[in-house]
């Protein structure tokens, strides 16, 4: 039985890793803490779970970016 909703399965698919979805989600989670609107129509009073929301429908998008270490 699936608890997470959004499911695993369709978040993964918005990702290229679980790694990334973690960090992704936090980062605007945070977002969400400190003001930001949220881009979906409130289901919960959880930041994590709204930012979920945002990633499985596509409101939101990442960009990987590359750190040099010299």
């Amino acid at each position: 039985m699936d608890m997470v909703n959004p499911s695993m399965e369709v978040l993964l698919k918005k990702v290229d890793s679980r790694y990334t979805l973690v960090v992704f989600a936090a980062k605007r989670a945070r977002q969400i803490l400190e003001g930001a609107d949220v881009k979906v129509k409130v289901k919960s009073t959880k930041n994590v779970t709204n930012a979920l929301e945002e990633i499985a429908e596509g409101k939101i998008l990442y960009e990987r970016t590359k750190i040099g270490i010299k």
